[in-house]
């Protein structure tokens, strides 16, 4: 298949999902020759059946535009509060102005803001920060109501489905195609997705 040459890709598929993966029954599919391959292009690699979770309060999780954040300075009032990750991957806060939140961490970003705030507004501040919203996912293709939705910690594919209103009669069944950062993957219905991920049900031809 088209993208697995060594053990090397698939480690990097295992780290594009973000975790520890535990391995089961391999899931191979022959690459495809129908109208989801021509228009979406062919997966990049194959999965295994027992896929890695996102924790609800992962602290390893990065955060990106869309999700919302929970962000607490004891003490002061004024700059706790919920804020968004816009479309420029940053927050913007009282006294600190813009700050850079795509690719950090919570912990990173707590971080990042004591030390803004340490510089000249507040000699030692204590600051926390945890997702309040994470950013939605997306689903497209053989289901009743395609579309963007809010996403639900620990959610898998076939959640993913119900919550789009369940598979269209023409529908193919057994796997869909997720697209997680920038890998396009086959995956079967009971594999997690994370926030941003998109999922595509394809047409089953028969």
């Amino acid at each position: 298949m088209r993208g697995v040459r060594s053990p090397i890709a698939f480690a990097m598929v295992t780290l594009a999902l973000g975790g520890c993966m535990q391995t089961g029954p391999q899931i191979a599919y022959a690459p495809r020759s129908d109208l989801d391959a021509m228009t979406y292009g062919q997966p990049t690699a194959i999965v295994y059946a027992n896929a890695p979770v996102v924790a609800s309060r992962d602290p390893a999780y990065h955060l990106d535009a869309g999700d919302k954040l929970r962000v607490v300075v004891y003490g002061q009032e004024g700059l706790t509060n919920t804020y968004a990750i816009d479309a420029a991957g940053a927050i913007t806060m009282p006294l600190i102005g813009s700050v850079p939140a795509r690719g950090m961490t919570p912990a990173g970003l707590a971080s990042a803001i004591s030390a803004r705030l340490r510089n000249g507004f507040i000699r030692e501040p204590s600051v926390a920060v945890e997702i309040e919203t994470y950013r939605p996912f997306f689903i497209l293709g053989e289901v009743a109501a395609p579309g963007q939705y809010p996403y639900v910690p620990n959610m898998g594919v076939e959640s993913a489905v119900a919550i789009a209103g369940g598979f269209s009669p023409r529908a193919r069944r057994d796997a869909v195609t997720l697209t997680h950062h920038a890998d396009r993957i086959i995956v079967p219905l009971g594999t997690p997705i994370a926030p941003g991920d998109t999922v595509f049900v394809g047409e089953r031809w028969f």
